[in-house]
């Protein structure tokens, strides 16, 4: 159970992700290998500056952190990395 009053809880009930979702989806093409959700990029760019954290320490950080999976939208522990770290470079 997460605390209800941690920051990254409370900050993830401010964000419409909705919104953001319908707005950014027409920069995305159907062609080519699957991308990553671009809700998932967004997210993870923003702990990193929250969390003064480099592309390396997010990535294995939300792998291991409840409460950054919890901002990106994940209900339940998944093994696998989000991306590769070098993912979050191209996409920026």
């Amino acid at each position: 159970m997460l605390d209800t009053n941690d920051p990254l809880v409370a900050l993830v009930e401010t964000i419409d992700w909705h919104s953001f979702d319908k707005t950014f989806v027409v920069y995305y093409s159907v062609d080519g290998r699957p991308a990553k959700s671009i809700r998932l990029m967004v997210e993870l760019l923003l702990l990193k500056q929250i969390e003064n954290l480099c592309d390396e320490s997010v990535v294995l950080q939300w792998k291991r952190n409840p409460y950054y999976r919890y901002f990106c939208g994940m209900s339940e522990y998944i093994s696998a990395l989000p991306c590769d770290s070098t993912e979050l470079v191209k996409f920026r």
